[in-house]
Order: structure tokens, then sequence, then C-alpha cells
């Protein structure tokens, strides 16, 4: 099945983000989207610790000439394991190679997970939540106000891998693996509104976990593509390239988003997995604002807080052995072509119209 309801012309989504490679691309693809409304970022730690998350939010703001968007600084721990970030994965600011532009923006007083209270109050039963890093701050916002799964309109999570290998542990996917009890009191959360019928089913969190995402392999060629898109000249990646080659588009968007993917497409290769990367983060973003993008499957979902090997580990009960309720979409299938395509017609056209503002 598909999940989703009638769309207004703007959505207005608050995300939620640990700002390295990938989610960068999420957020350019949500500034990019007429029918998405930016309401506001949260930042965790994560790929990064959270006060690069915080610089690279605002510095990517000023790359895409955006309004100014409110940008929260959230948790720097977990709930309650110790912080670990990746910048093998994403490079030591998070953002590959890329540079940002300077500017003169500002973080809000409050903190994330006021941002997501603050957010689902102003716009009750409108607000689209996503989440595409650790769960940190949304799980401090449901101890802050639990009718927060009633609020939203619905919530897109990028995390966890469902009847597939994990990319931190052998079954474990990162966002979730950073913080297992965030992750896991979520899934309460909205489990408990769903059995109290304070939500309805299209309000359980859309799941787009690992055996979904790399499925969005991106590859020189379809990078290709996106410069193309946005009529600018650039020179297509390889392989056979130096480490830390350059981008040379003249367009600043394509020029960031090639220098980040680059590291992101050697890291890839240094794992045996190829010259590509998976945009984990962007499908989310896509699914936030069309669910029909993906198939799902109802059910119940929880996450393995004490196992010896196998902390962090999602687990989907198909066959409904627990009886409870399902408290989640798990996103089971994706057409890649289809959200390449939209992609490229979204952000090409978006760095040429900022190229020529």
């Amino acid at each position: 099945m598909s999940v989703g309801d009638d769309q207004p012309t703007a959505l207005p989504v608050f995300a939620d983000v640990d700002t390295g490679v990938d989610d960068a691309m999420a957020l350019v693809y949500l500034l990019a989207s007429a029918d998405a409304d930016l309401v506001g970022i949260g930042a965790t730690g994560g790929n990064v610790d959270v006060d690069q998350v915080c610089r690279n939010n605002l510095g990517l703001l000023e790359l895409c000439g955006a309004p100014e968007i409110p940008v929260s600084r959230g948790a720097d721990q977990p709930l309650s394991a110790a912080m670990r970030t990746a910048e093998d994965t994403h490079g030591p600011a998070g953002l590959g190679y890329a540079e940002l532009p300077l500017h003169h923006r500002e973080l809000t007083s409050y903190d994330s997970a006021e941002a997501w209270v603050r957010a689902a109050h102003a716009l009750p039963g409108e607000l689209i939540g996503l989440v595409t890093g650790p769960m940190t701050n949304l799980a401090l916002a449901v101890r802050d106000e639990p009718n927060l799964p009633s609020l939203l309109r619905r919530l897109v999570i990028m995390g966890g891998s469902f009847d597939y290998r994990g990319n931190t542990t052998p079954v474990a996917e990162w966002n979730i693996s950073v913080d297992p009890e965030a992750a896991a009191e979520v899934f309460d959360a909205w489990g408990r509104a769903a059995d109290a019928d304070a939500i309805a089913p299209h309000q359980l969190p859309i799941v787009c976990g690992l055996n979904l995402t790399e499925n969005i392999a991106l590859t020189p060629k379809v990078l290709s593509r996106l410069a193309t898109a946005a009529d600018t000249a650039t020179t297509a990646m390889s392989v056979l390239d130096a480490r830390g080659t350059r981008s040379t588009a003249d367009n600043h968007v394509i020029r960031a988003l090639e220098d980040a993917m680059r590291f992101y497409f050697e890291f890839h290769f240094d794992q045996g997995e190829g010259y590509l990367a998976h945009l984990h983060d962007p499908l989310a973003a896509a699914v936030a604002l069309d669910p029909g993008l993906i198939q799902t499957r109802a059910t119940t979902v929880d996450v393995e807080l004490t196992g010896t090997l196998t902390r962090g580990m999602t687990i989907a009960d198909w066959s409904r052995r627990w009886g409870r309720e399902s408290n989640a979409h798990v996103g089971v299938g994706v057409d890649p072509e289809a959200f390449f395509d939209r992609f490229i017609e979204r952000v090409g056209p978006f760095a040429r119209r900022l190229a020529h503002s």
C-alpha cells in the first residue's frame, strides 16, 4: 500500500537533521520544492557534532539564498549513550570537500526540542515532521509535549533496517544506533497514541530504512544530469580522478553539491560498494512531500536496546506475534528512476535560478 492524503500547494515541513552530505542534499531538495514550506530546522549531533551541524545548516541556507528560516541547536549527546560521529563518512566538517559561504545568520534562542513543539502548536494537523538524523530531539520534544503525535500531519523518519543488513553494525543502521533509546521512545509514543485512537493511520511514522534507501544509488552519470538541468558545464566525476578533485561547475550550488558528493563517492568506494553514494535522506525528504513515492507496510516497530550483538537493531513484527497495534508504515519498495527524475527536475532549475538571481 501507499500512505498519503490530499496535499495543499505548499506543505509546512520541520526538518531535524545531523547535516552531513545526504542531509544537505535533502535540505536543498526541500528548498527547491514549490510544494514545501521549510518552517524550521533542528540540529542534532550525529554525522558531526551538533555545533558543526548548526554551521552547516546556516551555511546551506545562505548558499541557497533562503529566507530567514529558524535554525535551532539541539541535543549534543544521545539520551544515555556516548556520542559518536562519522567524519570518516562525511568529511571533517560534514560536507565532504564543499565550502559554504560566509553569512550573518544566527540560531534561535530556543533548542530543537522546543522548536518541534512550537512548530507543531503553530500548525496543528498541518505540520510534516522529517527526521534524517538520530531521534534525540524528537524524543525530548515528545517528553515535553506528549500530544505531539496527534499534532503532526505526518512524520517521516530515515532510520533503521528491515530484513536487511546494517551499516554501522551487522544489524543496526547509523541514525538508530547513535541513540537507540530515543528511537525506542519515539516509536513507543506513536504506538501509545495509536492504542488510544488519538491518531489516524496516516499519522503513523513512515520509516525509510536502509532496505529502501540503499536502492537510491547516485552515480557520477546521474550527478552529471543534475548539472545539465542547472544549465552549467562541469567535468564528470570518475573513480580515476585524484582524491579531492574539486568541481569545475560555475554554478555555486552545483559546485558545492559535487564537492560534497565527491567525498561521499570516495567513502563508498573504499567500503567496496562502488563509486556511488546512497541518498538516504533526500529520499526521506521526497517522501515527506509525497508518500506515494514508496510502497509501505503497516507494522509494529521496536528497537533492541540490550542485545550484546544486536543493540540498535530495528525489528518489524510483520506476523503480529507481539499482539500490539501498528505504530509505523515501513517502506518496502521504491522506483529509483522516478526519485532521481524528481530530484533533478527540482534541484537543477532551482540552482539555475539562483545563479541568475
